[in-house]
């Protein structure tokens, strides 16, 4: 996967072993359990710094990524649409859930079931 239009930062595996302050088998099994999300992106595995909140994992994003999953969505499709604008939020399912608005997003991601 390549990244999104909108311009994020994304982060590499030893600049969230810094930010978390965890050994990096931490940071991969917070990965494997999705508490955060990761792609390759050039070849890099990395996760989107927005996914990254008072340097602990987002909270919602663990539970909304299974709710993506349990609606038929791979990890990379799942990255895409947190991070894609959605026309019927408004905004990119991650600054909404950034603003509060995770049963909404958690709808939303529900009704777009396979």
């Amino acid at each position: 996967m390549t990244a999104p239009a909108a311009p994020r930062t994304w982060l590499t595996v030893p600049e969230l072993v810094e930010i978390l302050g965890v050994p990096q088998g931490r940071v991969r099994r917070l990965i494997e359990d999705y508490s955060l999300l990761a792609a390759r992106v050039d070849g890099v595995l990395k996760v989107p710094a927005v996914f990254v909140k008072d340097g602990e994992p987002l909270s919602e994003l663990r539970g909304t990524v299974i709710v993506l999953h349990d609606a038929g969505f791979t990890d990379d499709e799942a990255m895409r649409w947190l991070l894609e604008e959605d026309d019927v939020l408004g905004a990119a399912p991650i600054d909404a859930l950034l603003a509060g608005r995770k049963a909404e997003v958690r709808r939303v991601a529900q009704a777009l079931g396979f």
